[in-house]
């Protein structure tokens, strides 16, 4: 038996949650009513009436429990999860060719979803979809000036951030040069997106172990000549056939101020998130970064300070 205590405050929960949805969303009084409406003939919650009728995300609702206060204890129960597993088991997709590989330990966000890095990507995630307002699938080229600034594994859980919403996700190592995912994702580098650029086929894509919505594609073997390859008409079509199949794709890349392929990347993706660590990254090196991508043209989302 729940105990009336108990029983007002996941009302009271309810509630608050309710009402950060209408504000934070802008729901118009029209969708209000219809949300009631569908909530006195299901008997559900105001919040899975209206997931299921499309007018609030999955991404809504995972910034309004934040925004509510108090949510952490709606968050591990009750209608708001439910209303979430529910949304996400619809939503799901299977990647379904190629090997499984497993996330390297050191991918945190894989193994511990409710841990501060998982929060943080998380809510890095939620700026990024906040920041597409084209309605065209999400794609992330992921740049920083220098190695060793944290951008591959930023990029890996970042791809896990948004294939654990269920939508279906690819991550894409452009690093030609000294690449990483493979080693992220412990898997053999003897055919990736070099191979497929060289011979004009498809990329082979990985399965990613517990997140069946997400697909890997690694490098491949070193070749003589990256800039090339990502400069030529072979990757702006891979970037239109990923983009078909594809709801969110994150796109690693090697170092700008060494080399220009993160150049020719971004300009094709149109969208970059920067990636400097603290107290290593050189004030020089940023500049030289935000010179060279303004060269591209392509929308700088944001900037993330790594602390490691």
């Amino acid at each position: 038996m729940i105990s009336s205590s108990a029983e007002n405050a996941a009302n009271r929960r309810n509630i608050d949650l309710r009402a950060a949805l209408i504000d934070r969303c802008r729901l118009a009084t029209t969708a209000v009513e219809q949300i009631d409406k569908s909530m006195l003939g299901s008997g559900k919650a105001f919040v899975e009436c209206a997931l299921e009728l499309g007018l609030i995300t999955q991404e809504d609702v995972e910034s309004c429990i934040a925004w509510a206060g108090g949510a952490a204890d709606a968050a591990k129960g009750g209608l708001v999860e439910e209303a979430l597993r529910k949304l996400s088991d619809s939503r799901q997709v299977t990647v379904r060719h190629g090997d499984v590989v497993k996330p390297g330990p050191q991918l945190t966000c894989a193994y511990d979803p409710h841990g501060a890095r998982s929060e943080a990507f998380r809510s890095l995630r939620t700026e990024l979809l906040l920041r597409n307002e084209t309605g065209r699938p999400n794609v992330v080229c992921v740049v920083s000036a220098s190695p060793a600034e944290g951008r591959s594994q930023l990029a890996a859980e970042l791809a896990i951030a948004f294939a654990q919403l269920g939508r279906r996700t690819l991550l894409v190592d452009a690093d030609l040069r000294k690449p990483s995912q493979h080693a992220l994702f412990p898997c053999a580098n003897d055919r990736g997106l070099g191979e497929s650029l060289v011979r004009g086929d498809r990329a082979y894509q990985y399965r990613v172990d517990g997140l069946p919505s997400m697909g890997l594609i690694t490098s491949g073997i070193s070749h003589p000549n990256p800039l090339e390859l990502l400069s030529g008409g072979g990757f702006s079509k891979c970037l239109t056939e990923w983009r078909a199949n594809n709801e969110f794709i994150v796109v690693d890349t090697p170092p700008i101020n060494l080399f220009a392929d993160a150049l020719a990347v971004a300009t094709l993706t149109g969208r970059a998130l920067v990636v400097a660590r603290a107290n290593h990254t050189l004030f020089t090196d940023m500049n030289q970064l935000v010179r060279r991508l303004a060269t591209t043209r392509a929308l700088v989302l944001g900037a993330v300070i790594n602390h490691f």
